[in-house]
């Protein structure tokens, strides 16, 4: 999308996709009070899918959520700072191991979503890679996948995980959560200075960069590359606002959520249930590779599994 294409003003198209932000925002805040990880992203998805599949009239944010994908590719980025390039060496072992494991579950999800279940290939490959959300919905998008089988098997993905592992680790392993870790190391408007506000905000200048670059998924990576690299030279440690991520994950969920109006429930159905058993099928090679690897290292599987 072009930058005045993303700057054209429909007044009936913005009050509609306000009064479906609003309407979703419901669910991220809900989400929110019950601690689910990615809560205003899930929220909004789930509130905005279960309204498009009833009939709603839904709009989404279709210009905005490029914007937000941005702000999340900035987020991304941050997370590249000096103190783990310094630490990449220690890790070497649970690192192969990581990988290994990642090419094999890979593989393995993306033939059997390819072959059973039908899905083409772009969209078996983002669905069955085990990356953040977000990530993969907006990254199988742009090479050509159909965002709402991503989004659908990796928000079952979450919730699945989300319900059986803390469950797992309370009644078998006797432990009691403490507080909402929420955003880690993310603070709020107030606690950012403007010299690291106005180097965040220009990290949004990599999406025309990686366009006229011929990127794939500019609007993620290009910030992305430039938050990185900006952290790794030492010029801010600062990570963008949470009133902001919330913000993004809020549009980019709703954006999602809309992406199924009109679409059978059936379907939609099948799907879930499909993601269900890609995510046992998750759950148990990721405790066999931590069971494994806490053998080679001699650190508790709990952790592994966790990581």
């Amino acid at each position: 999308m072009t930058l005045p294409e993303m700057l054209k003003f429909n007044p009936k198209l913005v009050f509609g996709a306000f009064l479906t932000l609003a309407f979703c925002a419901v669910g991220g805040a809900l989400f929110e009070w019950l601690t689910v990880p990615l809560a205003w992203l899930i929220g909004a998805m789930i509130f905005s899918t279960v309204a498009a599949l009833a009939g709603a009239p839904l709009k989404s944010p279709g210009r905005l959520r490029h914007l937000m994908i941005g702000v999340l590719g900035i987020m991304l980025g941050s997370s590249f700072t000096p103190d783990v390039l310094e630490h990449v060496g220690q890790w070497w072992v649970s690192m192969a191991t990581l990988v290994t494991f990642v090419i094999v579950l890979t593989a393995t999800v993306a033939l059997l979503l390819n072959k059973m279940a039908g899905f083409d290939p772009v969209t078996s490959y983002f669905s069955a890679a085990p990356g953040g959300f977000a990530t993969m919905v907006v990254m199988g998008a742009e090479m050509g996948g159909d965002e709402r089988d991503i989004s659908l098997i990796h928000a079952i993905r979450i919730m699945v995980t989300v319900l059986t592992i803390p469950l797992w680790f309370r009644f078998y392993y006797d432990y009691v959560p403490g507080v909402a870790a929420g955003l880690p190391g993310v603070g709020s408007v107030s606690d950012i200075d403007a010299a690291d506000f106005a180097i965040l905000a220009s990290c949004a200048l990599g999406y025309p960069l990686a366009k006229v670059l011929r990127f794939p998924a500019a609007s993620l990576l290009g910030p992305m590359m430039l938050s990185a690299f900006v952290h790794l030279s030492g010029l801010t440690a600062a990570k963008p606002p949470s009133e902001i991520v919330i913000l993004s994950q809020l549009v980019i969920g709703t954006g999602l959520g809309c992406r199924f109006v009109g679409l059978q429930v059936k379907r939609v159905l099948k799907t879930m249930m499909l993601s269900v058993v890609v995510t046992a099928f998750m759950l148990v090679l990721a405790a066999g590779f931590a069971f494994g690897l806490s053998k080679i290292t001699g650190l508790g599987f709990p952790a592994l599994l966790i990581s």
